[in-house]
């Protein structure tokens, strides 16, 4: 499916956390952690969609949690994962059709999972 969104795919794939309130301009917000995140009701969510199967396995989310400074291993695992995740192709799908927000709760904007699959799915989406 070729995608005819005006938007470029890094202006149509973006990041929020799930502590900041919805916006109309999210598109589809899609939550990305394998955990429901504290202290947020489902309403206030305001969820397309729950993928936690795209979220890290819990072993690599653990390993990864008891020291920050494994960023770069962590990345490279986690793409691995996602390589061989067959539900990625849902959240490509809907980044075709427009724009998707990835839901996340990590405190850290930079060094999260959520970053690492919105650049994953930017390099899989980019025409070639």
């Amino acid at each position: 499916m070729v995608s005819t969104h005006p938007l470029s795919m890094d202006d149509r794939l973006r990041l929020r956390r799930i502590y900041e309130t919805p916006l109309a301009s999210d598109g589809k917000r899609v939550l990305v952690d394998a955990l429901w995140p504290r202290g947020v009701s489902k309403e206030r969510a305001s969820l397309f969609l729950w993928a936690k199967e795209v979220a890290p396995s819990p072993d690599l989310r653990r390993w990864f949690h008891k020291d920050r400074a494994r960023w770069p291993e962590f990345r490279s695992e986690y793409i691995a994962e996602l390589k061989l995740n067959s539900s990625v192709s849902v959240v490509e799908d809907l980044a075709r059709e427009g724009v998707v927000t990835l839901i996340f709760a990590n405190a850290d904007l930079d060094h999260n999972h959520a970053a690492v699959l919105r650049a994953f799915l930017i390099e899989r989406l980019r025409p070639n």
